[in-house]
């Protein structure tokens, strides 16, 4: 049985978790049994739940619900309405994680419910934001990470050590390309407390993703993945235009690169995307990657791995301090 010791930092303090991870609520494939699988291996299970869809809420809520470990709820903050803030926070979530978007209207609601306000950034002016509104712990995400994020954002590395000086004393954890322990590590040397992971956790037993987009990413290579709008404008997805998402390959992709104005005013091409979708040529999501998608090798249980991923971090900052 593989022993891990606690790697303590204000964050795992904050929630009473033992290691310093968390799940990105990756908006769908972040499903209760995912997110609860994670806080029981000792990390920070967030769920999904992206626009707030009702029908979803109510599926997946109950399951993490009764998990075991404390568990948050995450939302794409443009899309969502104070009520549906309201009917998470009838389940007593530890956390609320607000991401792309002003979180402002609904930060004192969810301090008000006892919950933790978690604030993902993707520049420094929404990390003096996050400050100001007085978030219990701030996300600062760099572009490698799959799926959405800053148009016009910064790197890991040199991002989080800067929002890092600028939110202290509140805790700060690095997302984008964190994909084993030795980026965990990094995370904990740059200043962060902790690591939010998405695209690792997707390729996991619990993740609700197709067999299909599981074995694309165990397949995928970081250098396959690009950052781009094509797909949104493609399906008429609602995403602002400062977003854009971090995916493989896809046939649109390559026929309308560089065209995203002409894409937006061709509802005939927006339509035969729906009907390819409907026939099977494409499939239903783009593959959301992030750079780190190599180092993706497996379909674990998430619980554990949550463990290795803390044994990898520690083996790397004891490997690191011999140095």
């Amino acid at each position: 049985m593989m022993v891990v010791m606690t790697l303590a930092t204000g964050f795992t303090k904050l929630f009473g978790v033992r290691h310093p991870i968390a799940l990105a609520p990756m908006g769908g494939s972040a499903g209760g049994e995912l997110a609860a699988a994670v806080s029981r291996g000792g990390g920070l299970g967030l769920l999904g739940a992206g626009n707030g869809d009702p029908d979803w809420l109510a599926r997946e809520l109950p399951i993490v619900s009764r998990g075991t470990g404390p568990w948050g709820v995450g939302f794409q903050t443009w899309a969502i309405d104070a009520g549906v803030v309201e009917r998470v926070l009838e389940h007593s979530p530890r956390a609320v994680m607000l991401s792309f978007g002003d979180p402002s209207p609904f930060a004192e609601r969810i301090r008000q419910a006892g919950a933790a306000l978690i604030v993902q950034v993707t520049d420094l002016e929404e990390a003096r934001q996050a400050v100001d509104l007085g978030a219990d712990v701030i996300v600062a995400q760099g572009t490698e990470s799959g799926g959405h994020g800053a148009r016009h954002g910064r790197s890991t590395l040199p991002f989080v050590p800067l929002v890092v000086d600028l939110a202290a004393p509140v805790p700060v954890l690095a997302a984008g390309g964190i994909a084993d322990g030795r980026g965990v590590a990094a995370a904990l040397a740059l200043g962060a407390a902790g690591a939010v992971i998405g695209t690792r956790f997707q390729a996991t037993a619990e993740a609700l993703v197709h067999p299909s987009i599981a074995t694309a990413l165990v397949e995928g290579r970081g250098q396959d993945t690009e950052r781009n709008r094509v797909l949104d404008i493609a399906r008429s997805s609602q995403w602002p235009s400062r977003y854009t998402a971090r995916t493989l390959g896809h046939r649109y992709l390559d026929q309308w690169r560089g065209r995203e104005a002409e894409l937006a005013a061709d509802r005939q091409a927006q339509r035969a995307y729906q009907e390819d979708v409907a026939r099977g040529e494409v499939p239903p999501l783009p593959v959301w990657a992030g750079e780190a998608v190599d180092l993706i090798t497996d379909l674990p249980p998430a619980a554990d791995l949550v463990v290795a991923l803390a044994a990898q971090a520690e083996d790397a900052l004891k490997r690191a301090g011999r140095h």
